[in-house]
């Protein structure tokens, strides 16, 4: 059978491209192998309705929504390979099974590389984490750290700096701030540390202090890092895309791809802020273009 189109990637983007496609009598499969970035994290923020739930818990409701829509599979497996031939794309699935498709959607996201950091792990996700939009607001007046080897560091400090007066920027042993950037830091009482960082020391996943190379140690609650994105998968780019600064995939304002019937949404282009709303959003605005797009073929034949 030739599908519609296929989803590839089960978080918010998917997933709610996959509700506009079904709700669109679009013969859909939703390719999701459960292995999310954001695995570490107990509750999700900032999602109207759903503000502090579980990522788990929010991927249960929406695929029971998507239960309503019989146009819709769900298929809880990795895709391996996506082949493009004679304008219809041949999906492969882990269990060897090829499904056929006029367009596909990505929506795998990213990883993330946290820093070679000793315990780094043992806090991430607890009491460190990468969006302040996100989690700024419980952490708010304590004392934190922005831990960050790479240039938007300074970036990153001035924005958690809206909750929290006491605040610290660790580059682990890298020059990245400009003597500039740092005067700018410490007249705001922003501290400064660019030791490499020896151990996080804690207990419970709960940050008490940071320890650096040669003895010094500072006190804090938990911060925000800035770890590096790499792609979840390299299917946009063996199918040829293009990609943006960041490494994400390039598309334009309907998602479509540079590759013709691809197109993309969410984490998987790197553009922006890490968010369920904004991903969501991006996913349902590729399922309307996918929708257009097939509606102006149909008028074609």
């Amino acid at each position: 059978m030739l599908l519609d189109c296929a989803v590839i990637g089960g978080g918010p983007a998917g997933l709610n491209a996959s509700l506009v496609l079904g709700r669109s009598r679009r013969k859909t499969i939703l390719f999701d192998d459960n292995k999310p970035r954001n695995a570490v994290t107990s509750e999700s923020h900032g999602f109207i309705t759903r503000d502090g739930i579980n990522p788990q818990e929010l991927k249960r409701i929406a695929r029971e929504e998507l239960g309503n829509y019989p146009d819709v599979k769900i298929e809880k497996q990795r895709v391996l390979s996506v082949a493009k031939k004679n304008g219809v794309f041949q999906i492969t699935a882990e269990d060897g099974g090829i499904h056929n498709a006029k367009k596909v959607i990505l929506a795998t996201g990213f990883k993330e590389v946290l820093p070679d950091i000793q315990s780094i792990k043992e806090f991430y996700g607890t009491s460190l984490f990468s969006c302040p939009f996100c989690d700024g607001w419980e952490l708010r007046d304590r004392p934190l750290a922005v831990i960050s080897e790479n240039q938007p560091a300074f970036h990153l400090a001035k924005v958690v700096s809206n909750w929290t007066d006491n605040l610290i920027v660790c580059t682990n042993g890298k020059r990245t701030l400009s003597a500039d950037e740092k005067v700018i830091l410490e007249s705001k009482g922003i501290k400064v540390y660019e030791k490499k960082i020896r151990s996080l020391i804690g207990e419970k996943g709960c940050l008490q202090k940071i320890e650096f190379d040669g003895g010094e140690a500072v006190l804090s609650d938990g911060g925000f890092v800035l770890p590096e994105w790499v792609q979840a998968t390299d299917i946009g780019i063996q199918l040829g895309c293009n990609l943006n600064e960041r490494g994400g995939i390039e598309t334009d304002s309907w998602k479509k791809t540079t590759v013709e019937g691809l197109y993309a949404c969410g984490d998987t282009l790197m553009a922006g802020p890490s968010q369920l709303i904004l991903a969501a959003g991006e996913g349902s605005m590729a399922a309307i273009s996918i929708n257009g797009a097939l509606i102006e073929e149909k008028f074609r034949e």
